[in-house]
């Protein structure tokens, strides 16, 4: 009987866990209890289960998971990207709010073309998620190695300073944790 891929990867480990899986357990439970906000056991092992059940149905039915490196650089990245994010979601917050209260509103929306250097599936789609939840800006599609943006502000329509000005902020930490 042939020894499917996932299982051969068990195998050479040692581990019975699916690949993948002790990390996205780890993101899922931190997250859980940053939403929480509390250490209390029911909390904690409500969070317990739910990470456990959604860590192996997403680790043992997608391969997304498995290139997926847990290292100190990965952890300060993926911290590093946190912040970078949060900066760029304050910007685009303030920015909006100059549009909403400016008397006469200056803006010249449009779909820009933007390449992206990522290669795997889970980070090209955090790249395209952080896009997306800054507001201004919006993916419209993926397509091989670009992404197509619509712009509240198209400040310019060159695909290299486009990238630079919208992908630019979050693709150096997202390359160095999902590659």
């Amino acid at each position: 009987m042939p020894v499917s891929s996932a299982e051969d990867r068990r195998q050479r480990t040692g581990s019975s866990l699916p690949a993948g899986f002790t990390g996205l357990w780890l993101l899922l439970f931190s997250l859980w209890l940053i939403f929480n906000s509390s250490l209390a056991l029911p909390i904690l092992a409500t969070g317990v289960v739910a990470a456990t059940a959604l860590a192996w149905i997403f680790a043992t039915r997608s391969t997304v998971w498995h290139d997926v490196r847990l290292t100190p650089r990965t952890f300060y990245h993926f911290l590093a990207y946190t912040g970078v994010f949060c900066v760029e979601l304050v910007k685009a917050n303030v920015n909006m709010l100059r549009y909403v209260y400016s008397p006469r509103i200056d803006i010249h929306p449009g779909i820009v073309k933007i390449r992206i250097r990522l290669r795997s599936p889970i980070g090209r789609l955090a790249l395209a998620n952080s896009i997306a939840l800054t507001p201004g800006s919006l993916v419209m599609d993926v397509e091989e190695d670009a992404l197509y943006v619509h712009w509240l502000d198209v400040r310019t329509t060159d695909i290299e300073q486009a990238s630079a000005m919208i992908a630019g902020p979050f693709e150096k930490h997202l390359g160095r944790v999902f590659g």
